[in-house]
């Protein structure tokens, strides 16, 4: 299983908190994960003495200044094409990768998302419409320009069809992109997706695959009644702690605090075996 991160080194232990929670539930798959950075993280030995310990292929894959020609502000730093353009550094051979971030835990297998059908599509991921509703969604079409979308994608969890994506995502299109859009995009890397490829999304349930962890009520809700605790531990593969409020913080109080520094907790055991 190839997965795909793009970090600093402010989230090296959350990153491997991840990590761990996909070897415990998509068990005896092996993984290769390649992780973008600008140059040689600080902590790397940390990394590696993780993987090395639980037999995870671990393969840096550094940017440098490859942007720095690109268009970029304050808004739009030179780290949001590590994601959009990671096509440009990943190994020729591989035909598919998921892209996490690394604020999430995975509490079931993960192998039927990876092993998903494209369906002729780009990318796979889910979209959080249904918890705001359907005028945020239409706005965000209006303010995209994509009208063939079927939907907005959070692109945290994002299954990629790298030969498509190689050969019809180029830098120069987003580049250009950005420079006309600029004054409207409010999650840059996320937008560009969306304005430029979100007709090629293959559609995924978040309840399922990007369950954003803030919204259990609305959940619940949705779910009619069934969407509860019990049905998450038994069905949803991936919590995403989305916003500002993290689980790794002390002060933080959400449903899934304990889930979450119960997996971070086990992460240290293993680095201090």
């Amino acid at each position: 299983m190839n997965l795909l991160f793009a970090i600093d080194d402010n989230v090296v232990d959350q990153l491997l908190t991840t990590l761990h929670s996909i070897q415990v539930n998509t068990p005896n798959v092996p993984l290769d994960i390649y992780v973008i950075q600008k140059s040689k993280l600080k902590q790397t030995e940390k990394i590696t003495t993780f993987c090395d310990k639980t037999d995870i292929e671990y393969h840096p894959v550094m940017i440098g200044d490859e942007f720095k020609d690109a268009p970029t502000t304050d808004r739009y730093p030179a780290t949001i094409y590590y994601r959009l353009l990671a096509h440009k550094y990943l190994p020729k051979d591989l035909d598919r990768i998921l892209y996490l971030d690394v604020d999430i835990l995975v509490i079931n297998n993960l192998l039927p998302l990876y092993e998903l059908d494209f369906d002729g599509n780009m990318y796979a991921a889910a979209s959080h419409a249904a918890l705001a509703n359907d005028v945020t969604d239409s706005i965000n079409k209006l303010r995209l320009g994509n009208y063939e979308a079927e939907s907005y994608y959070n692109s945290g969890v994002m299954l990629m069809n790298l030969p498509m994506i190689r050969e019809q995502v180029h830098a120069e299109d987003i580049f250009n992109y950005i420079k006309a859009n600029q004054l409207t995009l409010f999650l840059p890397d996320q937008d560009v997706l969306n304005g430029l490829y979100g007709h090629q999304f293959k559609k995924i349930p978040d309840e399922i695959y990007n369950y954003d962890a803030r919204m259990s009520t609305i959940y619940q809700a949705l779910g009619g009644g069934l969407w509860n605790l019990d049905w998450v531990i038994d069905h949803t593969v991936v919590l995403h702690f989305c916003g500002r409020d993290k689980p790794w913080r002390s002060e933080y109080r959400g449903r899934y605090s304990g889930l979450y520094k119960h997996y971070a907790h086990n992460t240290k055991l293993i680095l201090n075996k």
